[in-house]
């Protein structure tokens, strides 16, 4: 692959993203500018909460934007590049040899959203004109490095300067959550940064780590580890420990939207060999179903909105999971089904006034054929903005136009960034934001809505959806 020269600058071009057509241009860039200075709402993401209350500078440039990033690392991967010379899973890399692999493989990411969002971090974030390549890679590494050597560019002013209004961690179910106490205690700090319960290795017996999960919740709770009624207790209790953190939402990413309603005594029998691993797959399936069912219960009780992502098949390389661990890139995309699979959910808790549930996937068929019009009918159902490989800028318009025909505008949550990689998070709302405004031009354009419609629906799905439906 032939090296880019030093000549080349970045530049990101003011109308990037709007249509190519200049009067639906014109039109974007003007409900762009209506959402283009709005607060960042997150409410669904992976940034650590420690980074936030402990406001220590991040230490170089690849452990904060590329070794963490597995939406890049991959890429790298699949040309061959070892992950460990990334840093990746904890790895001992150099951090700028591996800043250099990356930057002379910069023409790998033409045309990917990993591409677009590095890019608006170097330029807005680090003021960087220099295009990456072998012969930039030392000039990018120093200019950041010096930059994060500076009060300004900590998490909290970081936070601040991204006009991050409420940004939601993921959290185990038995962490303390000390570090957003801290934070909501300092009166210093005026921006929200919430707790999100995730209790995939509790409440699935095929999850790595289960038994061990669910021994340390039952010493914790001072219960038999095979006591089904104080299990489903300590969940509760656990729920809301996170609830007085100021937790909006429980996030479940299961493989599969399979529900069920077992009998408790059944359950009970289910919970017992679970523990000791002696549940089949389909069994497994079984008492995974009917916990979903359970936390739905608990989420019509305690008011957390119920967030449910299937459609993964997880850590597909075993040998890489097993050198690097979980999120090294190789969480690949399966069909999943949802109208069959929910139904016994819904039938539950389907019409309560103030239950939630929020569905996402990867699996771009399912929303136009189940997920738009399941949200179309239940008052509870609500439809999650796309999210890893398709939080990019032609995948939103698919949505958009995949589900809008059936369910309209309302029934959206608001994108998610769902990212680890923090100063990114602004450059993929700008992208979502140009996208929404791309796909409503066109509608104007048509003659579909009017513009002053228009300009209303914009703001909604940038500030009022996410407000209301993750309860913020």
């Amino acid at each position: 692959m032939s090296d880019m020269t030093t000549t080349e600058h970045l530049h990101l071009d003011p109308d990037r993203l709007f249509p190519a057509d200049p009067r639906t241009r014109d039109i974007a860039r003007e409900l762009f500018s209506e959402v283009a200075n709005l607060a960042i709402l997150s409410p669904h993401g992976h940034v650590p909460a420690e980074w936030i209350a402990d406001d220590e500078p991040f230490a170089d440039p690849t452990s904060l934007l590329l070794s963490p990033d597995h939406y890049v690392t991959r890429l790298l991967h699949a040309s061959g590049v070892d992950l460990a010379q990334l840093g990746v899973g904890g790895t001992a890399a150099d951090p700028r040899e591996a800043w250099r692999i990356f930057c002379a493989r910069w023409g790998l990411f033409t045309g990917t959203a990993s591409a677009g969002w590095l890019e608006h971090v170097f330029s807005h974030v680090f003021a960087v004109s220099e295009v990456p390549s072998a012969a930039t890679a030392d000039i990018i590494y120093d200019r950041i490095s010096r930059s994060l050597a500076t009060p300004e560019f900590r998490p909290r002013a970081l936070f601040e300067r991204f006009r991050i209004e409420a940004l939601a961690t993921t959290d185990d179910p038995l962490d303390d959550l000390d570090a957003h106490r801290r934070i909501s205690a300092d009166p210093t700090f005026r921006g929200r940064v919430l707790p999100t319960f995730r209790p995939d290795k509790y409440i699935d017996p095929e999850a790595p780590g289960f038994a061990n999960a669910v021994a340390r919740l039952a010493d914790q709770h001072g219960i038999a580890v095979d006591d089904y009624r104080g299990y489903i207790t300590a969940l509760e209790e656990r729920r809301a420990h996170f609830v007085a953190r100021g937790a909006v939402s429980a996030d479940h990413g299961v493989a599969d939207a399979y529900t069920t309603v077992l009998d408790a005594d059944d359950a009970a029998a289910l919970f017992r060999r679970a523990v000791r691993g002696k549940l089949s797959p389909a069994e497994a399936r079984e008492f995974r179903g009917h916990m979903l069912v359970e936390m739905a219960r608990m989420s019509v009780a305690d008011g957390l909105v119920m967030t449910l992502h299937p459609g993964v098949q997880r850590n597909h390389s075993s040998v890489t999971f097993r050198d690097f661990g979980p999120d090294s890139g190789h969480d690949i995309p399966v069909r999943v089904e949802f109208t069959r699979g929910l139904r016994p959910l819904l039938e539950r808790h389907g019409l309560e006034r103030d239950f939630h549930l929020v569905l996402f996937t990867i699996d771009e068929t399912a929303y136009s054929r189940e997920i738009a019009p399941l949200a179309g009918f239940y008052p509870s159902v609500f439809i999650g903005a796309p999210w890893w490989f398709l939080d990019a800028p032609d995948a939103i318009g698919r949505f958009r136009a995949a589900v809008t025909e059936t369910a309209g505008f309302s029934r959206g949550s608001g994108f998610i960034d769902d990212t680890r990689a923090f100063l990114s998070i602004p450059a993929r709302h700008d992208v979502a934001r140009r996208s929404e405004a791309a796909f409503l031009a066109r509608y104007v354009a048509e003659g579909r809505i009017s513009l002053a419609r228009a300009r209303e629906i914009i703001v909604d799905l940038v500030d009022r959806q996410p407000r209301e439906v993750f309860k913020l």
